[in-house]
């Protein structure tokens, strides 16, 4: 992967600008490569003399609640003093993390955009991303955010650089956003990038652990009950979807992050190709896609649920009721099946 040499230039010129206000912001829902990711840049920023708020839209998942840095992190959804909305007001630049439109931070999006005056810094390894953004690291063939940080961190200061601290959460966004691994992008440069952040010290099984085997009791019986009781399998078996209630999740004590990895699990079945989860929110309803191979999630969930995201790994959402939603994706897999898409 080759940064642009005229962007980290870029870069390293806002950089130079003494004591900046910064807010490092990423998307809604964030998982473990926009938390650590966020949380990994700001250590960076601070080092240099700036000062660093981080914002994310709603609650991270209780599982990630042991990373370094995370008390620091506002919740704008819960943020009653209004730190969040001040901070992006006052901030002279605005470095977004692992996702690649504004309108994905949600209830934050208006805030974001109201300043118009903040230098505002795209890190992101999402397709297509929007335009608006004054300086653009965006690479998809990146495994993670966490990865193209840490590269950028090399690019600018060199490895050494990268404290343990940094380290930690660094690897929790490699770690998950391939799925320990084991999904895609998996190259040589990643494996460096994870060899020079085991040389700092971190304790990789504990990592894994903290956010692998953290689940509540509530967790591990919603998901045996969405496996046994709302897995569906249609186009001959190739296809797999699952949803969720409130009133289902209610049952089981649901917290934000606990439908974590729900949607990969039918991808375990042999012929399984695509697989999708449907999650009732009050307003609307999660739309989280996963694939394997040549099936193309990204180029679904964009055109049939105003979505996007990786090629094997997307989401979206619905307006529509919970039956409809479904009918509707049935019907856009046949479509999709019936144009060869699906292998």
């Amino acid at each position: 992967m080759k940064l642009s040499e005229k962007h980290i230039g870029s870069l390293r010129e806002l950089l130079a600008r003494p004591r900046l206000r910064i807010v490092t912001v990423s998307h809604a829902n964030p998982d473990g490569d926009a938390v650590g990711s966020s949380l990994a840049w700001a250590e960076v920023l601070r080092g240099l003399g700036h000062e660093v708020t981080c914002i994310v839209p709603n609650k991270y998942p209780y599982f990630l609640d042991w990373m370094p840095g995370i008390g620091e992190v506002v919740v704008f959804k819960t943020d009653a003093e209004g730190r969040a909305a001040k901070a992006v007001a006052e901030a002279d630049a605005i470095f977004c993390l692992d996702f690649n439109a504004v309108s994905r931070l949600e209830i934050l999006s208006a805030t974001i955009e109201a300043n118009t005056t903040a230098c505002r810094v795209l890190i992101d390894h999402h397709l297509q991303p929007d335009e608006g953004f004054d300086i653009v690291f965006s690479h998809p063939e990146a495994s993670s955010t966490c990865f193209l940080v840490y590269c950028l961190v090399e690019a600018l200061y060199g490895r050494e650089a990268v404290t343990r601290r940094m380290a930690e959460l660094l690897y929790v966004g490699m770690m998950t956003d391939t799925g320990n691994f084991a999904f895609s992008h998996l190259t040589p440069e990643l494996f460096r990038a994870v060899a020079a952040l085991a040389e700092t010290g971190i304790r990789i099984p504990e990592i894994y652990n903290n956010v692998y085997n953290a689940y509540t009791e509530g967790r591990a019986r919603l998901f045996g009950y969405a496996i046994n009781r709302k897995m569906n399998l249609i186009e001959d078996g190739t296809v797999a979807y699952m949803s969720l209630m409130e009133n289902e999740m209610r049952r089981f004590q649901f917290q934000q992050g606990d439908s974590e990895g729900f949607v990969n699990y039918a991808l375990t079945i042999k012929k399984v190709k695509m697989s999708a989860m449907f999650l009732a929110h009050r307003k609307f309803i999660r739309i989280s896609l996963r694939s394997r191979g040549d099936v193309d999630v990204n180029l679904f969930a964009r055109r049939y649920f105003n979505g996007g995201g990786h090629k094997n790994a997307a989401g979206g959402k619905s307006f529509l009721t919970m039956q409809e939603t479904i009918d509707h994706y049935v019907r856009s897999v046949r479509e999709f099946a019936e144009e060869g898409r699906l292998g």
